[in-house]
């Protein structure tokens, strides 16, 4: 995939540890033969790379980073503030109580310029702000990050990172954008970054989309939209899911789950053809959409590389079966592999 569209935009897939320390050797080999570009699932989130005031953890960060040099990859750091997978800490003083504003700024820029600083030169891309924005009005979502610091959170944040790394690309990262709602409070974000002079170089809209929903004109309408503001455009966490889901929202709010229940996890013995050529059409239809804006697309990134590895197996139901990817249990291409090539022609 990486050779088919290499006059288009980088194709990648998110990683997570057993793939990087080559414990997952048929992965590591699909990973190098199909992608250029690479995410890490979870090992650069604040909880993983710095769990302690005083203590991070860089041992799986150094190996993702290196496996991308290795392999000539474009490597991506994923994620710098996010209000999930954040530990409580970042938010609290001594006593456990509430953190002052200036304290978490402090904490912030030294996080940001240890783990940017870190990497200089060798992370090509940021995801400096996850999913800031609201599900349902578009406005800045509630969070710590708001709560503490104020409404210029976002912006302390780029700022830093711009400074630890002035080469790096930095991006703005969030789910359900194809939402008007969501895309106009995207819009009015970047806008007050941008008045700022606060460079965003792209924005990444997250894919985790449905077999039928969003519509290919949602996605196409925020893709436009977003181009307008001068940034680019980066598809950040593609994956199709497949089975009934009990959320009232195609989205990735990690803290919407449910309760096991047989009438969502339909498939457990495999995927029937009807649903099998269902999928194929929407990334052949997805694809097609991507190459008609790769003026302003850069990267078309998959939320893992087979099914076997998907968070959607665990959400919003844990244990269910899913068949979300391009690839599957047994590292075989799907007939969408196939289809999405075809696009590229």
């Amino acid at each position: 995939m990486k050779d088919a569209f290499k006059k288009d935009f980088y194709v990648g897939a998110a990683l997570n540890y057993r793939q990087i320390s080559g414990r997952d050797t048929k992965s590591t080999a699909l990973i190098k033969q199909q992608f250029n570009t690479i995410s890490p699932e979870n090992l650069l989130k604040w909880e993983a790379v710095h769990p302690q005031p005083d203590q991070y953890n860089f041992k799986p960060a150094d190996d993702y980073v290196a496996f991308g040099q290795q392999n000539k990859m474009f490597t991506i750091g994923h994620t710098l503030m996010w209000h999930q997978q954040t530990p409580k800490w970042v938010f609290e003083d001594a006593a456990g109580k509430p953190a002052s504003r200036e304290l978490v700024l402090k904490r912030l820029e030294e996080h940001i310029n240890t783990v940017v600083g870190r990497y200089k030169g060798k992370i090509a891309g940021w995801d400096v702000v996850n999913e800031a924005i609201d599900d349902q009005q578009g406005d800045l979502r509630k969070t710590k990050w708001l709560e503490i610091i104020g409404e210029d959170f976002a912006a302390k944040a780029f700022e830093y990172a711009r400074k630890a790394d002035p080469k790096a690309e930095l991006y703005y990262n969030d789910y359900s954008l194809y939402r008007p709602e969501k895309r106009a409070g995207v819009i009015k974000l970047v806008k007050s970054l941008q008045a700022k002079g606060i460079k965003v170089d792209a924005i990444g809209m997250q894919g985790h989309y449905g077999l039928t929903k969003p519509s290919l004109e949602q996605v196409e309408a925020s893709i436009v939209a977003f181009s307008q503001l001068g940034c680019k455009v980066n598809f950040t966490e593609l994956d199709i899911d497949v089975l009934p889901n009990p959320s009232r929202r195609q989205g990735a709010d990690i803290a919407e789950t449910f309760a096991a229940d047989a009438k969502y996890n339909v498939y457990t013995t495999g995927l029937p053809d009807s649903v099998q050529q269902q999928l194929t059409k929407r990334y052949a239809d997805l694809f097609a959409l991507f190459r008609k804006h790769r003026n302003v697309i850069d990267r078309v990134t998959l939320w893992g590389v087979t099914d076997a590895d998907s968070w959607l197996n665990d959400w919003p139901i844990k244990g269910r079966t899913s068949y979300p990817l391009l690839f599957d249990r047994n590292y075989q291409p799907k007939p969408a592999v196939q289809a999405v090539l075809q696009t590229a022609r």
